[in-house]
């Protein structure tokens, strides 16, 4: 059995009113647990709703055991505006959660997504990519390793720190979610100026291993033998605005210290303001630019972890 159902969001100012639209499916294998698939918190990390979107369209519902809870956008106006952060009151939702009823647009948003998403799954996975123009490839380890290795990535990062270091930030969704007891797993797969076909496909099929070691599907789960389990995250930014050129190894690959990541290039003088090196000992790259993109001095540039 499949629903849609369409939760009201606050009106704006222009006469406008979004929906908050979620897809129910309930499989007809029996018992089984309401799996949340979440994706869009960030608006311009498009490629997690296209995986949900073919998760949903390949689906076997008679082969789906208990119930998948799907919410292919959660911030709808960010989305449209293909933005990190709110276009309505220039925050980001994914800091803000749980929310205020009577808070910002965004906080709003927050409140409204924990009572009628979190509040009714007993597992989520949260999918987020590099963005508009970085590209990252890697998943947390939270509070469940073996649904976090089932998504496929060959990195994989388990903060060894609290709310605020590192990469681990309060107000999130699976901060909230990891509160409350529920198996949370939060992927960053894909974005970037680039075709994001494959990345799409690969969180398709992280998906689909993901519900067999949930047993919500049949089959045998894929193990990947190569993973590697970071403990610390680096971000790595710019000092200077201009195009940043990328000589980085590939995502996935081992960096030693020292080693350039890429060189910022003035576009009107063309010489270079700035060459960026990696400061992170027997490093691994986790997020870089795979194409010439324009950027401001501290931007996101390069993301390196640490085993």
């Amino acid at each position: 059995m499949r629903r849609m159902h369409r939760v009201k969001l606050p009106w704006l100012s222009i006469g406008v009113q979004a929906e908050l639209v979620m897809h129910e499916i309930v499989g007809g294998r029996g018992d089984g647990p309401t799996i949340g698939i979440s994706a869009c918190i960030h608006g311009d990390e498009e490629v997690g709703a296209q995986a949900v979107m073919e998760l949903a369209r390949g689906l076997d519902d008679t082969q789906l055991a208990g119930r998948l809870l799907l919410v292919p956008v959660v911030n709808p106006f960010s989305f449209a505006a293909k933005s990190r952060q709110s276009p309505i009151d220039d925050l980001n939702l994914n800091r803000v959660f749980p929310g205020l009823s009577r808070g910002w647009f965004s906080e709003q948003l927050a409140d409204l997504v924990i009572r009628e998403f979190l509040g009714r799954i007993d597992v989520l996975i949260d999918l987020h990519a590099g963005g508009a123009m970085p590209t990252v490839d890697y998943t947390y380890v939270l509070n469940d390793e073996a649904l976090s290795r089932a998504f496929g990535t060959k990195l994989l990062y388990r903060p060894s720190g609290g709310a605020g270091t590192g990469t681990v930030y309060g107000g999130t969704l699976s901060s909230i979610a990891r509160e409350r007891g529920i198996p949370t797993v939060t992927t960053e797969l894909g974005g970037g100026v680039i075709d994001q076909a494959p990345y799409v496909a690969r969180n398709h099929a992280g998906l689909l291993n993901m519900l067999r070691q949930l047993r919500a599907l049949p089959g045998a789960v894929t193990v990947r033998q190569d993973q590697v389990v970071m403990s610390r995250i680096d971000i790595v930014r710019p000092t200077q605005g201009g195009w940043l050129e990328s000589t980085c190894p590939p995502l996935g690959s081992p960096i030693a210290e020292g080693m350039t990541l890429g060189r910022v290039i003035s576009p009107y003088s063309f010489e270079e303001l700035e060459e960026i090196r990696n400061p992170v000992p027997d490093g691994w790259m986790v997020l870089s630019h795979l194409t010439r993109n324009l950027v401001q001095a501290g931007d996101y540039g390069y993301m390196v972890g640490a085993v």
